[in-house]
C-alpha cells in the first residue's frame, strides 16, 4: 500500500505515507491515496484525531515526485497541481484535529500538507524548504498559508529564496508547535492525542471548525459565530457530562 490507515481502538488513526526509497515523494498514486484515506476518516464519526505521519525515521516527504513535475507540459500541469491541491484540502477537511508528525526533510508540496494540520510536531532532525524557485516553477496552492503561520516576511524569503530551515528556526517562527529530540517525537505526538481523548468530542469538533472560520470572518462575525457554537453546545449533553467530573467532589 502507498498509504496506509493505521486505526487504534481508541478513536485515533494514523495516515501514513509510505514511500521511503524515494524519500516519500508524493506521487500521482501517493497524493490519490491521501486523498481517499483523508476523505474515509473525515466521513467515520468514531475518529477522534489523526496523525499524519511518513515511513521511516530520516525523512518526512521530498514533496512532489520531482520526476513527475519534470514531465508536465503546460498542457498538464494545471491538472497535476490541482490533484495536489485536493488531496491537502482533504486533509485540511477532516474535522478533527490532525497532528502532522515531522522527521528529517519536509519539502514543497509536503510543507503545504504539514501547513494545513492542526499541530505540528517535528523532532530535532528536521528541516524545511520550499524550493520551487530553484527548479523553475512558483510556491503554489496551499502555500498561500505560510504567512499565516510565520509571517509575511519568513514566509516571501522561504518561498523566494528556496533556503532550507532547520527545525529550530521553524520552531521560532511559529511553523512548528512542539520541537522535541527524535527519540521523544512519538511520546509528544502521543501525550497530544490524549490531551484530545479527554477532552468532549463534539466540542472539539465544533472546536476546529471555528478556527478555520475565524481565518475568513470579521471579528465581530468570529464574534457572533463563537457565540452561537457556545450556545448550541448546550443542545448537547457534553457541558453537563464534563462539567461533572470537574465539580464532582474528589474523596
Amino acid at each position: 500500500m502507498s498509504v496506509n490507515i493505521n486505526r487504534a481502538e481508541n478513536g485515533i488513526a494514523e495516515i501514513e505515507i509510505r514511500r521511503f526509497e524515494k524519500r516519500n515523494a508524493l506521487n500521482a498514486e501517493h497524493i490519490n491515496a491521501i486523498a481517499d484515506a483523508a476523505t474515509e476518516l473525515a466521513g467515520d464519526d468514531s475518529v477522534r484525531a489523526v496523525v499524519l505521519r511518513s515511513e521511516g525515521d530520516k525523512v518526512f516527504s521530498a514533496g512532489a515526485d520531482i520526476t513527475e513535475l519534470a514531465a508536465q507540459t503546460a498542457d498538464t500541469a494545471h491538472g497535476f497541481i490541482d490533484t495536489l491541491r485536493r488531496a491537502i484540502q482533504a486533509v485540511a477537511d477532516i474535522p478533527v484535529p490532525v497532528i502532522c508528525r515531522m522527521q528529517g526533510a519536509c519539502i514543497g508540496g509536503a510543507m503545504e500538507m504539514a501547513a494545513v494540520c492542526d499541530l505540528r510536531v517535528a523532532s530535532e532532525n528536521a528541516s524545511f524548504c520550499m524550493p520551487e524557485v530553484r527548479v523553475g516553477i512558483p510556491s503554489v496552492i496551499q502555500a498561500v498559508l505560510l504567512p499565516r503561520l510565520m509571517g509575511k516576511g519568513r514566509a516571501d524569503w522561504l518561498v523566494i529564496s528556496g533556503e532550507v530551515i532547520d527545525a529550530k528556526t521553524a520552531y521560532e517562527w511559529g511553523f512548528v508547535e512542539k520541537l522535541v529530540p527524535a527519540d521523544q517525537l512519538d511520546i509528544t505526538v502521543e501525550k497530544a492525542c490524549d490531551a484530545i481523548l479527554h477532552s468532549a468530542p463534539q466540542a472539539v469538533r465544533t472546536q476546529k471548525r471555528l478556527n478555520r472560520s475565524w481565518n475568513d470572518l470579521s471579528i465581530d462575525q468570529a464574534i457572533s459565530e463563537s457565540m452561537d457554537a457556545f450556545a448550541a453546545s448546550y443542545q448537547t449533553s457534553e457541558p453537563a457530562d464534563y462539567m461533572a467530573k470537574v465539580l464532582k467532589p474528589k474523596p
